[in-house]
């Protein structure tokens, strides 16, 4: 068992214990790391239990991801934590300190989610708010301008950083040009290579150094047929173009935007060149059936992993109370736009 896990892959469980089948699998599938959504949130003295039992079924300081995007997309809620408004509402009505309110909330996110064991947060959202974005994305990101995008984004992913949470940048190589839902549909994206590389891909390639992102489960036809995750030619876009060389994990294989049988979707998506399969439903059936096809980590991708977990910071001391007075000052002298 290497540091970095066995399996290609991050699973979620089902509830909110950890089932004894789901123990077993999980020591033989060692996989990379978890994901947790609302299925498996009570309290917090429960979360805590469950991400220290998810840790002590692979034997190691494996990652746990959640996605507290806030706004309709955060697995947190009150009255346990805080409830946010969605991050476009609030980075509009914020103006030019956009990346100083929105990081501030990331500081405040970072500790709660630390307190409960969590250290792996899927933002910043770096797509761009278009015109056409599918209303499942639009206000789940922080501007229509892709340098606006970019400081936001950047802002966001230092204050996780600095509260020992990794960001998971998504969805790479950019998702705002989609019309559809990708939980239902295969959206195709017909923008021009010149015209995604000034405007989709600019906030990601300013955040190339970030440890770990996502991708989009979209067809660029600029570049390919096949949806970015399972495009051997959108990865090399994202490698090479964007220039990112962290850590790469798909969007959640469950996504009807993909065809095929699991097993399919997940060897597609490997094959293209995809570090980590992310599941996220906590079916066991299909998580063995990914496990199956997801392989291994490959070198590369162990090399990717260890990179980012060493950015993985030890939780600072944080005083909630002042974290919450500069960010209520600082929205109370908001010029509103």
């Amino acid at each position: 068992m290497t540091a970095t896990g066995r399996s290609a892959a991050i699973f979620g469980c089902a509830g909110p214990v950890l089932l004894p089948e789901e123990r077993a699998f999980f020591r033989d599938a060692d996989p990379f790391g978890f994901i947790l959504f609302a299925r498996n949130v009570e309290d917090p003295a429960q979360l805590r239990r469950l991400t220290a039992d998810l840790r002590d079924a692979v034997g190691r300081d494996a990652p746990v991801l959640i996605d507290q995007e806030g706004g309709r997309v955060q697995r947190l809620r009150a009255p346990q934590w805080r409830d946010w408004p969605p991050p476009l509402d609030t980075a509009e009505a914020a103006g030019p300190r956009a990346a100083q309110v929105l990081a501030l909330r990331a500081a405040i996110i970072a500790a709660e989610l630390r307190a409960v064991g969590i250290d792996a947060n899927c933002a910043p959202v770096a797509d761009i708010a278009r015109p056409e974005t599918h209303p499942f994305l639009m206000n789940r990101c922080y501007g229509r301008d892709p340098a606006r995008v970019a400081e936001i984004a950047r802002a966001v992913a230092d204050a996780y950083l600095q509260g020992g949470v990794l960001p998971v940048m998504k969805h790479l190589p950019g998702h705002g040009r989609s019309v559809a839902d990708t939980h239902l549909n295969l959206p195709t994206v017909t923008a021009s290579a010149a015209e995604l590389s000034a405007s989709d891909f600019a906030p990601f390639r300013a955040l190339a150094d970030l440890p770990m992102a996502m991708t989009a489960h979209i067809v660029f036809s600029a570049f390919d047929t096949r949806p970015a995750t399972q495009s051997p030619r959108m990865i090399e876009v994202i490698r090479q173009e964007i220039g990112f060389a962290g850590l790469l994990m798909t969007d959640d294989l469950n996504m009807e935007a993909l065809a095929g049988s699991l097993a399919q979707r997940t060897a597609a998506s490997m094959a293209a060149g995809c570090d980590i399969a992310l599941h996220c439903k906590g079916d066991l059936a299909q998580m063995v059936e990914v496990a199956g096809a997801c392989g291994d980590l490959t070198t590369a991708a162990q090399t990717r992993a260890r990179a980012a977990l060493a950015a993985r910071r030890p939780a600072p001391e944080v005083d909630m109370a002042a974290l919450d007075r500069q960010l209520a000052d600082l929205i109370a002298r908001e010029p509103h736009v």
